[in-house]
C-alpha cells in the first residue's frame, strides 16, 4: 500500500506656452516646472511672465531617480559646444518632472533657465518669442517671427543657460534651431525612442521601482491625508505598472475621495473607463492615464494600422509577445511599418523577435469609451477576436501530450492566459472555448491540476451558454473538467460528472462514437481511481471490446485501454492477466507508436511496476530504471511522468531492502514535486507518503511518524477521508505506531481503517485484504492470539481466493499465520506451513528475495527450537 503507479487516462502629456524659470536662488519644482529666481546677468531684471498658459503638472513629489539624474549629469557634462539631451520614453513616465528635477538641483550652474512647451514647430517659435520678451520687455510688440529670431540670436552668442524643449514631438522639429545654436544646454524631453542619432544623446526613462512607486503614492496621500490607511498600496502600483503619472492619479484620488487602496482597485476593475480619467481637485484633466496616450495615437493617425495593432496587442500578456504571433494577425509590410511607429513614439518596445507594452497602456487601450475614435467598442472587441482567433491557431497542428509540441504550449500559454483574465465569461467565443480546454489539456499533464480546472470549468460553462448541454463540444469539456478533477483526486465531483456526461453522449452521439467511448473509459478510470474495481474492471473490458471493434487493434485509443484494463487487473492482485496483457500492449505500442512516445513510456513504467508487485524485483528494477532514465530524455525532469517514474525507481530499490539508494531518491523526488506541482498536489503527498514509509523501514520513526501524520492531515483536507490514499495513509500510520511499540494507538486505527476499507474499497479489496492482514498482526503483536489467528486464517482465504494462491501477498499471509501459530506454541501447524510456504516462495520469488530468506531464517528458527 505505499507506492502508487501512474496510468495513462485520456483525456498624454499636454501642450502650454512658455514659462521662464531663472537661476540665482532656491527652485522648487512643481509639475516638472522650475519657478523662480532673479535676474539675467548683464540684463535688466525681469520676473517671469504671468498668464502664459498651462503647463505640466503633476503632484509636487518628486523621489527617486539618482540613476537616471546621474545619467543626465554626465551627458550634460560638456562646455563649449551645445549639449543636447534627449530623455524619451513613454507618455506619462516622468520625463518633464526628471528635467525640472535637474534644473533645480543645478539652479546655480545655468543662467537663465527657459521651458518651452515644444509639441509642434509653432510651439516652439512661440516659446521662444516669450523668452525674448522676458529678456527684453519692449519687443513684446513686434511680431512673433521677430521675437523667435531676436531669441535664437541671444542664445547664439551666449553659454551657460539651459533651454529645456518640453514634449518634442519629432527631432526634425528642433532641427533648425539647434543648427543655429552652438552654445549652452539644449535638454529635450520626447516619447520619440528614435531619431536622435547625430542630434542629441538619448537617455531613455522607465517606469519607477516598485518600492519608488509605493513611496511616491504614500506621500501623495499622507500629505493630505496623513492617518490614511495604506494597506495595498503595492498592489495599486502594480495594477498601474508603476507608471508616474498613473501612480500620481491614484494617490491624488484615494486623498481626495478618502478611499483605502483596495477600495480602489476595486472601483479600477468595475469601472476602468471612467478612473482612467479621473482627476482629483484641480487636477489637469489633459494629463491622465487615457488621455496622455489618445495624444499620441493622434500623432500616429498617418499610419491607420498602428492603433488597430495596439488594440491587438493590448489583449496579451505584457512582456515578451513574439512577434511570429502577433504576425499571425497582420499583413507585410505594413505591421513591421506599425511597430516601427508605436516604438518609436514609445508606446511599445521592439526587439527583433518581441513586443512588450505597458500594462496600464494595454488597460486603457482595450477600455471601450464611445467618446474615444481609437476606443471604440467595436474596435475593441474586434482586436480581442483576432487575438483570440490568431492564439488558438498557433495551436492548431500541437499536441498537449507531447513533448516536440510543449514550447509552442509554453509560448501561447501566458498571453491566452492574459487574455481570459481580461475577457468577461458572458462574451466568450467558441475560439476562446476552445483555446481555453487545449490549454486546460495541457496544463493537466503538466500537472497543474488547479489552473487545469479553472480552465475547463469555464470552457464548459460557456459552452454551455454557446450551444446547450448536450452539443459535443460541450460534453468534451464536460469529460475534460472531469479529468481534471480526478487527476486532482476530487473523485466526488469526477464520478457524478462523468456519470452524467457518459449518459448525454450515448444518448446524443452513441454508443459507438469515439467520445462516447473515451468518457466511459475515463468514467471506469475513475472507479479504479476510487477502489470500485467492481465497477471498474467491466467498464474498460467492454470498452476495449468496441475500441477494438470500431476503432481497430491498433489505434493509440485501443492501446489506451489495454494499458487501462491491464493495471485494474493489477490493482485487483490479479496478475496472471495483468503481466500478460502489459507486455503484449507495450510490443504494440513501441510498434506503432514509437518507443518514445510518452503513451510507450507509460507502458513501460507500469510494466514495471506489475513486475515488483509479482516480486519479480530482477526484471522490475533495471524496467525501471530505463524508464527513468527514458522519460527524463524525452519528457525532461520535472515533467509529473519524470516525478512518478523516480517514485516507482525508489520503491523498488525500497522493496529489494536498498535503502542507501531509496531514500535519497524519495527526497530528491519530493522536493521536485513541491516545487513542480506544489505540496498539496496528490503525486506529491505520494512522494511524502512513500519517503516517510522509507523513513519508518529503516528505522528512522523520529522522522517516519511525523511526516506521515502531516501526510495523512493533508489528504484528509485535500483528497477528503474516503480516498483511497487516505486509507493508505491511515494504515501506515498505524504500521509506524506499530513499530515504535505505541500499540494504544494502532490498534484503534487499524480497526478504523479496515472498517473505513470495508465500506469504501469493499471486503475483497487488495487494500482492504492489507488492512485486515495487519490488524491482526497488530493483535498478535500485543499478545492477543484469540483475535489474530481467526483473523490472518479468513485473510489468508480470502487472498487464495481473490488473489491467487501464488500472489505475494498471500505468501506473505501464510507466513503471518505460520508465525501466530508459532507464538502460540502450535508448531504442529507452524512448521509444515513454513516449509510449504517457503518452496513456494522460492518457486514464484525465488531463493533470495527477501521475503524468502525471511521464511527460510523464521523456520530454521522454529525447528532448532522444537529440535
Amino acid at each position: 500500500m505505499d507506492s502508487e503507479a501512474r496510468r495513462v487516462v485520456q483525456s498624454a502629456e499636454a501642450s502650454g506656452r512658455s514659462v521662464v524659470l531663472q537661476a540665482g536662488r532656491d527652485l522648487t519644482v512643481h509639475g516638472g516646472v522650475v519657478v523662480g529666481g532673479p535676474g539675467v546677468p548683464g540684463m535688466e531684471s525681469v520676473s517671469p511672465p504671468s498668464g502664459v498658459g498651462r503647463v505640466p503638472v503633476s503632484s509636487g513629489v518628486f523621489v527617486g531617480r539618482g540613476g537616471e539624474l546621474a545619467r543626465l549629469e554626465a551627458a550634460l557634462a560638456g562646455s563649449g559646444r551645445a549639449v543636447v539631451v534627449a530623455v524619451h520614453g513613454l507618455g506619462g513616465v516622468g520625463k518633464s518632472t526628471l528635467a525640472a528635477r535637474f534644473a533645480e538641483l543645478h539652479a546655480g550652474r545655468f543662467a537663465p533657465v527657459w521651458w518651452v512647451t515644444a509639441d509642434s514647430p509653432a510651439a516652439i517659435d512661440t516659446g521662444l518669442a516669450e523668452l525674448a520678451v522676458a529678456l527684453v520687455p519692449e519687443l513684446a510688440g513686434v511680431p512673433l517671427e521677430r521675437r523667435t529670431e531676436s531669441a535664437v540670436r541671444w542664445l547664439a552668442a551666449r553659454d551657460g543657460w539651459l533651454l529645456v524643449l518640453d514634449n518634442l514631438t519629432a527631432p526634425a522639429d528642433a532641427a533648425g534651431l539647434l543648427a543655429r545654436v552652438r552654445t549652452g544646454t539644449v535638454l529635450i524631453t520626447s516619447r520619440r525612442g528614435g531619431g536622435w542619432g547625430g542630434v542629441a544623446e538619448p537617455v531613455p526613462l522607465d517606469v519607477l521601482p516598485a518600492e519608488q512607486a509605493v513611496d511616491l503614492l504614500t506621500r501623495i496621500v499622507r500629505a493630505e491625508w496623513p492617518e490614511a490607511d495604506l494597506t495595498g498600496a503595492d498592489r495599486v502600483c502594480a495594477e498601474v505598472g508603476w507608471l508616474p503619472l498613473a501612480v500620481e492619479q491614484a494617490g491624488a484620488y484615494l486623498a481626495q475621495t478618502r478611499i483605502t487602496p483596495v477600495a480602489y482597485l476595486e472601483l479600477l476593475r468595475r469601472y476602468p473607463a471612467r478612473m482612467f480619467t479621473a482627476t482629483a481637485e484641480g487636477g489637469d484633466a489633459q494629463r491622465t492615464m487615457a488621455r496622455i496616450w489618445h495624444v499620441t495615437l493622434d500623432r500616429l493617425a498617418d499610419t491607420p494600422l498602428a492603433g488597430r495593432v495596439l488594440r491587438h496587442l493590448a489583449w496579451y500578456a505584457p512582456d515578451a509577445i513574439p512577434r511570429t504571433l502577433v504576425a499571425g494577425a497582420f499583413d507585410e509590410p505594413e505591421l513591421s511599418e506599425a511597430l516601427g511607429r508605436l516604438a518609436a513614439y514609445s508606446m511599445i518596445t521592439l526587439t527583433g523577435d518581441t513586443v512588450g507594452v505597458h500594462r496600464l497602456v494595454q488597460a486603457v487601450t482595450r477600455t471601450p469609451d464611445p467618446a474615444d475614435p481609437h476606443r471604440q467598442p467595436t474596435g475593441i472587441a474586434h482586436a480581442r477576436d483576432t487575438t483570440t482567433a490568431t492564439l488558438a491557431a498557433t495551436l492548431a497542428e500541437s499536441h498537449p501530450r507531447w513533448p516536440a509540441d510543449w514550447p509552442v504550449f509554453q509560448t501561447v500559454l501566458p498571453h491566452a492566459r492574459a487574455l481570459l483574465d481580461h475577457t468577461l465569461p458572458d462574451t466568450d467565443t467558441e475560439p476562446l472555448c476552445h483555446l481555453a480546454n487545449r490549454l486546460g489539456l495541457y496544463l493537466d499533464g503538466q500537472g497543474d491540476t488547479t489552473t487545469a480546472i479553472a480552465l475547463h470549468t469555464r470552457a464548459t460553462h460557456s459552452r454551455q451558454r454557446l450551444h446547450g448541454p448536450g452539443h459535443p463540444e460541450t460534453l468534451a469539456s464536460r469529460n475534460n473538467l472531469a479529468h481534471a478533477y480526478r487527476a486532482a483526486g476530487d473523485l466526488g465531483r469526477a464520478i457524478p460528472l462523468l456519470e452524467a456526461t457518459l449518459a448525454d453522449a450515448e444518448r446524443v452521439l452513441g454508443p459507438d462514437h469515439p467520445d462516447t467511448l473515451t468518457s466511459r473509459n475515463n468514467l471506469a478510470g475513475a472507479y479504479r481511481a476510487v477502489g470500485d474495481l467492481g465497477r471498474a474492471i467491466p467498464l474498460f473490458e467492454a470498452t476495449l471490446v468496441d475500441r477494438q471493434r470500431v476503432l481497430g487493434p491498433d489505434h493509440p485509443d485501443t492501446l489506451t485501454s489495454r494499458n487501462n484494463l491491464a493495471d485494474a487487473y493489477r490493482a485487483a492482485g490479479d496478475l496472471g492477466r495483468a503481466i500478460p496483457l502489459f507486455e503484449a500492449m507495450l510490443a504494440d505500442a513501441e510498434r506503432v507508436l514509437g518507443a518514445d512516445h510518452p503513451t510507450t513510456l507509460t507502458s513501460l513504467n507500469n510494466l514495471a511496476y506489475t513486475y515488483q508487485e509479482a516480486g519479480d524485483l530482477g526484471r522490475a528494477i533495471p524496467l525501471h530504471e530505463a524508464t527513468l532514465a527514458d522519460t527524463e530524455r524525452v519528457l525532461g525532469p520535472d515533467h509529473p511522468d519524470t516525478l512518478a517514474s523516480r517514485n516507482n525507481l525508489a520503491g523498488a530499490y525500497r522493496a529489494a531492502g536498498d535503502l542507501g539508494r531509496a531514500i535519497p531518491l524519495y527526497e530528491a523526488t519530493l522536493a521536485d514535486a513541491e516545487r513542480v506541482l506544489g505540496p498539496d498536489h496528490p503525486d506529491t503527498l505520494t512522494s511524502r507518503h512513500n519517503l516517510a514509509y522509507a523513513y519508518q523501514s529503516v528505522g528512522d520513526l523520529g522522522r517516519a511518524i511525523p511526516l506521515l501524520e502531516a501526510t495523512l492531515v493533508d489528504r484528509q483536507r485535500v483528497l477528503g477521508p474516503d480516498h483511497p490514499t487516505t486509507l493508505t495513509s491511515l494504515n501506515n500510520l498505524a504500521i509506524a505506531y506499530r513499530a515504535a511499540g505505541d500499540l494504544g494507538r494502532a490498534i484503534p486505527l487499524y480497526e478504523a481503517t479496515l472498517a473505513d476499507a470495508e465500506r469504501v474499497l469493499g471486503p475483497d479489496h487488495p487494500d482492504t485484504l492489507i488492512s485486515r492482514n495487519n490488524l491482526a498482526g497488530a493483535y498478535q503483536e500485543s499478545g492477543d492470539l484469540g483475535r489474530a489467528i481467526p483473523l490472518l486464517e479468513a485473510t489468508l482465504v480470502d487472498r487464495q481466493r481473490v488473489l491467487g494462491p501464488d500472489h505475494p501477498t498471500t505468501l506473505t499471509s501464510r507466513h503471518n499465520l505460520a508465525r501466530a501459530y508459532r507464538s502460540a506454541g502450535d508448531l504442529g501447524r507452524a512448521i509444515p506451513l513454513y516449509e510449504a510456504t517457503l518452496a513456494d516462495t522460492e518457486r514464484v520469488l525465488g531463493p533470495d528475495h527477501h521475503l524468502t530468506r525471511t521464511i527460510r531464517s523464521n523456520l530454521e528458527t522454529t525447528t532448532s527450537g522444537h529440535d
